[in-house]
This record gives structure tokens, C-alpha cells and sequence, in this order.
């Protein structure tokens, strides 16, 4: 499977990387807007064309998928030029700005007849996998409680991209994306929701905290913040257990089930799966997806990537968040 790589930042970096451990993927081609850029990030990585614009990238009809990994102010661009010039795109979340952005990038997909899918890491991850399965099993019960937060101890200075309402700073695009990704996986699309958060000078949001209801009775509480560093734990609480992630939920190393009368259950990540912080699952995905002709994951289903924007723009709103150019 032939890729490009849109952007040369350290996720671009990263994915690159673990593309070039996977035995059938290759990346044929890079691009950014440098062209300096462009061919130092393909000398570090063996790849034979640097473009120093996107168009050229998308327009490479030896590339089979495009993966985006600008910052997320540039993913409706990005992504949109590669689908209409016909390249099927990995784009890195959160997906886009908002969800008018991403229903276009959807709607484009389907023009071109290309496959799209947010690069929601987590929702690929073997023991994300394992514990969504236990869920629905009824390993727990009845879902009652999500809790899920992610912090950053920062201090990012103002100029700094997690401050710049520019690149659509703020803790909640960045980082919230993923509890409340984790949330709506368990849970679906929340009936409603309430939100507070401390903003900077810049306008963004410097953390910010939310809590979801769901007709079922359900309830989940998310946080997220960029000046202070949390533990980035999650639990799934139901009506016969629960079940904790204790480090980095959004790409565990281990899992722990409790249910009522048991010795708790810890589940650990396969050493056949590959070492923790790896994008080899959702690269797999996208290659096994592309063979089987299909135009959408069911890991990370396009409707859930919507709904998860609808979620996000409105939080922004509950919080006071509004980006430039935002129309």
C-alpha cells in the first residue's frame, strides 16, 4: 500500500516511522508547503518524491492514501484538495474545526467515491478494542458512568499553537477530542451536555470540564486542560462493575475489570501487537479497509467522527470558543 505524507511535523514524523516497520506499506511521497521541509523529511525517511506544495501530493496518482497530518486549522484544506484530485485520506484528529467542515469532507469523499477516516488512534487500539467488546458483552451491566480526562502541565507560552486561536489552540480540539471520543464510543451521541472552562488571553480554552447525560440515565464527566498535568485516566462504571484504565486511556498499556464478587482482571497489551505508542493499528486499518473496497472504517465510522464534532462545537459554544474565520 503506497503513502503520502502531508506535513513533516512530529506526528508526521512519528507515523512515518511506523510506517516504515510495516512490511507492506510504503511511503512513496511527502509534501509540504517548504520544500526544504519536504525533502529533509524524505532524506530521514528514505522516501523518493518531495513535493513542496500540497497540490502536487494530491495530484500523485501513485499514491494510494494520503495521511494529513498538518495542524487542524489546515485539515478541511488539506484533506479536501487530496479527495477531490482523488486520493482516499487518513486525517489526523481532532478532524476538523467544526462539524459544518467535517460534513463537507465527508460529503466530498462521497462525490469522489474515496475512502476517509479520522485518524482516532484510540478506537484502533487492540485494548480499546477489548474493553468496548467487554462492554457490550455485559461484562459490567447496564453502562452507568464514563469518566475520562487529559492534561498537559504546560506552561505553553501565547505564541505557543496550543494558545494561537489561529491554529485552533485551546485544550478542548487538542486534547478533549479524546475523552469525549472515549465517552460517545461507550455511549453514543450525548442528549445533552454542560460545560465551564477557563479561557486565556488568546480566547481560548485553557481547561475545560463537561458533563454528558443520556436518556438511559447514563452520565459521563470529561476534562481537559493544558496547565496541569493529569493523569490521563478513565473509568467505565456499571451496574454490575467497572472497569479502569490507570495511564493513558486513549492508548493503553493495561486495563483492569472489576465485577462484583471476583478478583479483579487485568487485561495487558499483547506484546504481539507491538509496543505501546504505535499508529501501526490505525495504519493497519486504513490498509485493510482500502483491500476490502471499503469507503469508511467500522472502527471509526464516519458518523461517529460527526457526531463527535457536533459534540465538540457544542461545548465551544456552551464555553465561549470562537475561532477566525469561523463562518
Amino acid at each position: 500500500m503506497r503513502w503520502g505524507i502531508l506535513a513533516t511535523g512530529g506526528i508526521a514524523a512519528a507515523f512515518a516511522a511506523d510506517l516504515v516497520d510495516l512490511p507492506d506499506a510504503e511511503i512513496v511521497a511527502v509534501a509540504s508547503r517548504s520544500s526544504e521541509s519536504a525533502a529533509a523529511f524524505a532524506d530521514r525517511f528514505g522516501i523518493g518524491r518531495a513535493y513542496g506544495d500540497w497540490e502536487s501530493l494530491a495530484r500523485d496518482e501513485d499514491v494510494d492514501v494520503v495521511y494529513v497530518a498538518t495542524p487542524h486549522s489546515a485539515h478541511r484544506a488539506a484533506a479536501g484538495l487530496c479527495l477531490a484530485a482523488g486520493r482516499n485520506v487518513l486525517c489526523e484528529k481532532p478532524f476538523t474545526m467544526n462539524v459544518r467542515e467535517a460534513g463537507e469532507l465527508v460529503a466530498l469523499a462521497k462525490e469522489h467515491d474515496r475512502f476517509l477516516m479520522e485518524a482516532m488512534w484510540m478506537y484502533c487500539n487492540p485494548l480499546v478494542r477489548r474493553l468496548t467488546a467487554l462492554v457490550a458483552d455485559g461484562a459490567i451491566g447496564e453502562v452507568r458512568t464514563v469518566r475520562a480526562d487529559f492534561g498537559l502541565e504546560g506552561p505553553f507560552p501565547p505564541a505557543h499553537r496550543l494558545r494561537n486561536p489561529l491554529l485552533g489552540g485551546g485544550a478542548l480540539l487538542d486534547l478533549g477530542v479524546y475523552p469525549v471520543s472515549f465517552a460517545q464510543l461507550l455511549l453514543g451521541e450525548p442528549d445533552g451536555m454542560s460545560a465551564r472552562a477557563v479561557l486565556s488571553d488568546e480566547g481560548v480554552d485553557l481547561q475545560t470540564a463537561a458533563l454528558f447525560s443520556w436518556e438511559s440515565g447514563a452520565l459521563a464527566s470529561v476534562h481537559c486542560s493544558i496547565v496541569g498535568g493529569t493523569g490521563t485516566t478513565a473509568s467505565v462504571t456499571g451496574s454490575q462493575g467497572r472497569i479502569d484504565v490507570p495511564d493513558g486511556f486513549f492508548n493503553p498499556e493495561r486495563f483492569v475489570l472489576h465485577r462484583d464478587g471476583r478478583d479483579p482482571q487485568e487485561f495487558a497489551l499483547d506484546p504481539a501487537d507491538g509496543p505501546r505508542n504505535t499508529f501501526r493499528h490505525e495504519a493497519g486499518e486504513v490498509m485493510r479497509a482500502l483491500r476490502a473496497g471499503e469507503k469508511e472504517s467500522p472502527l471509526v465510522p464516519l458518523e461517529g467522527t460527526l457526531a463527535v464534532m457536533r459534540t465538540l462545537d457544542t461545548l465551544r459554544e456552551q464555553i465561549g470558543v470562537h475561532y477566525p474565520d469561523e463562518r
